[in-house]
């Protein structure tokens, strides 16, 4: 029998889906010469962003916008300038009004970061959260990560 997966367990860069690669940039350093942690907050985004609001997804119709609520990093090694990074974005859960993706950031084959992060879909009328249609769930399907079923 195989153990259950720690929760903490290396990601490998293939269970992701939606992939994309950026540039770590000289201003993404601290004074400690590495990425400032604060700045894989704006990677993960870029992944996020660069995904939900791509027209030719469909995944934001007229009339809603999607806010996070929620996202967790794991640090995992130093990243250093000058470096290209991959990011990769995989759905784990769907909520009534939430998607929870995991998100990783990958530099020379090795997972640096990575994160969950919670996204709920907004009334931009309302502000107030609304419920995921089936529309929407199914186009999601193409980015859940691998080993996840879908709903």
């Amino acid at each position: 029998m195989n153990a259950p997966a720690r929760l903490d367990a290396t990601p490998r860069l293939e269970d992701f889906p939606y992939r994309l690669t950026d540039n770590v940039r000289f201003a993404d350093l601290d004074p400690n010469q590495h990425v400032n942690n604060a700045v894989y907050a704006t990677y993960f985004e870029t992944g996020r962003v660069t995904l939900m609001k791509d027209p030719s997804y469909g995944l934001m119709p007229s009339g809603v916008t999607w806010i996070m609520v929620r996202l967790d990093i794991h640090f995992r090694a130093e990243l250093r300038w000058p470096g290209t990074i991959e990011m990769g974005l995989g759905v784990v859960k769907f909520g009534r009004t939430s998607v929870t993706f995991d998100q990783v950031v990958f530099c020379e084959g090795l997972c640096v970061a990575s994160a969950r992060s919670v996204s709920v879909l907004l009334d931009e009328a309302t502000r107030k959260p609304t419920l995921l249609t089936a529309d929407i769930l199914q186009k999601f399907q193409p980015w859940l990560r691998r080993g996840i079923e879908a709903p």
